[in-house]
């Protein structure tokens, strides 16, 4: 977890650890953040979006680079759309607001370790029109989700692309965001549908 605020930091490693999640790790700042997603690669990063030397698309791009199985929760103070469109263009599986309850964190990460995506309630109508527009996938999530709609396998993906069948995981994971999709084929489905993949 990622937090420059230590009350709020100490107050949500200690519920989550009482809800049974192993805390790897705690960062004050973006930097470190990103340091510590590189060496622990952990199954998920619960950060802040605004934090001191490094935040905001910058510290999701880095992260992404760092640790690219790793999902991202982005916990926010800002119920603004730009931050919501700019975190699901990133590529995150999921952001809440930091006055959401307790509950609703551990919600959130059942739901991204569950392969799922969660968008806080208060921030739904953004998502949505985030999603109204031309979804952006990169270069990357476009190999990918051409070679699953051939039928390939992640392991089969990760040969042809010379990646790890994880990164190819953590591609569709991202597409699938993006793309407001719940499983890879609705995700291949949905790019096809839409003219971004053919």
């Amino acid at each position: 977890m990622a937090e420059d605020h230590p009350a709020l930091l100490q107050a949500v490693v200690d519920f989550l650890d009482r809800e049974g999640f192993t805390i790897a790790g705690t960062a004050a700042d973006g930097l470190d953040a990103v340091e510590l997603a590189a060496e622990l690669q952990p199954d998920v990063a619960l950060v802040d979006f605004r934090m001191p030397h490094l935040a905001g698309l910058e510290l999701l791009e880095r992260l992404s680079a760092a640790a690219p199985a790793t999902r991202v929760v982005v916990y926010t103070a800002d119920a603004d759309e730009v931050v919501v469109r700019g975190a699901l263009g990133a590529g995150v599986s999921a952001i809440l607001l930091k006055d959401s309850p307790l509950a609703d964190v551990k919600r959130a990460l059942d739901c991204v370790l569950a392969d799922g995506t969660y968008i806080d309630p208060a921030l739904a109508g953004f998502a949505v029109g985030a999603e109204s527009g031309k979804p952006l996938l990169t270069e990357r999530e476009e190999a990918v989700l051409i070679l699953l709609a051939e039928g390939l396998s992640h392991d089969q993906i990760g040969t042809r692309l010379s990646i790890s069948s994880e990164t190819v995981r953590a591609h569709v994971r991202k597409a699938c965001t993006r793309l407001g999709a719940s499983t890879r084929t609705e995700a291949v489905a949905t790019a096809l549908r839409r003219g971004l993949i053919s």
